[in-house]
């Protein structure tokens, strides 16, 4: 069974088709172009490539954030508008969890973060721990906003290496580490649609999915528009 994969978390757009078995095609590109310009173009090349019909599809991920909040409501309308029309089951994953599937080893702390601007970031930590003969993805720490510099500084001083994923260090590169903590090499740093599926297709195998009327993006805080638009019209409330 394959299923298409989307992230449009980050400026990577990123699709797939993918089965438990191989991943059969993917796509990723950052560029100049919006999300809104490549999705649909980047999921009918896939398609082709995979040489999968639509009607062959056994379900579609999305990666639903924290991340770019036009980006997210582009990709999730897409899985939603798909999975609806072809009667399959949808899945929906956060982002800080597919990036850590990015590198899935033992002994070693993954840290996602994702820009949310203003110095701070969206971080989690996860580990990969071995059940039987299987290596499964545990969580280490709850999803949460905050400074870039505080969570750099509260890995150190531990002699357990840790990795760094994500877009947050994208701009900062020369931002000093302490010596146990390394950056992933931005192949393995940016969002990846095929990681998303790989997310999906456990919880797939467990019967888990997502309701496409209601499940929706994962944001923890509002947009800098809406923060904008209240200051506004707070202020042409009050004269």
């Amino acid at each position: 069974m394959s299923i298409l994969s989307i992230d449009t978390s980050s400026q990577v757009s990123s699709v797939a088709v993918l089965s438990a078995e191989r991943v059969a095609a993917e796509i990723s590109m950052q560029g100049a172009l919006t999300h809104s310009e490549t999705l649909m173009p980047h999921i009918e090349t896939v398609l082709r490539m995979a040489r999968v019909e639509k009607s062959e599809l056994g379900g579609i991920a999305v990666s639903i954030g924290p991340g770019s909040f036009t980006g997210l409501r582009i990709g999730l309308a897409a899985a939603k508008m798909m999975a609806y029309a072809l009667h399959i089951p949808l899945i929906a994953v956060p982002t800080l969890e597919t990036l850590a599937h990015h590198c899935i080893c033992e002994g070693m702390r993954l840290v996602p973060m994702m820009d949310a601007q203003k110095g701070n970031v969206y971080v989690q930590e996860f580990t990969w721990r071995a059940d039987g003969d299987v290596l499964n993805l545990h969580e280490e720490s709850p999803l949460a906003i905050l400074p870039l510099t505080e969570v750099i500084a509260s890995l150190a001083g531990t002699e357990q290496p840790v990795l760094l994923l994500g877009d947050a260090m994208q701009k900062k590169i020369s931002l000093s580490l302490p010596t146990n903590v390394r950056l992933a090499p931005i192949h393995a740093r940016m969002p990846r649609a095929a990681c998303v599926g790989l997310s999906a297709l456990t919880r797939l195998a467990r019967g888990e999915n997502d309701d496409p009327m209601t499940v929706a993006p994962l944001y923890l805080r509002r947009s800098e528009a809406e923060v904008l638009w209240e200051k506004r019209h707070g202020a042409e409330g009050a004269q």
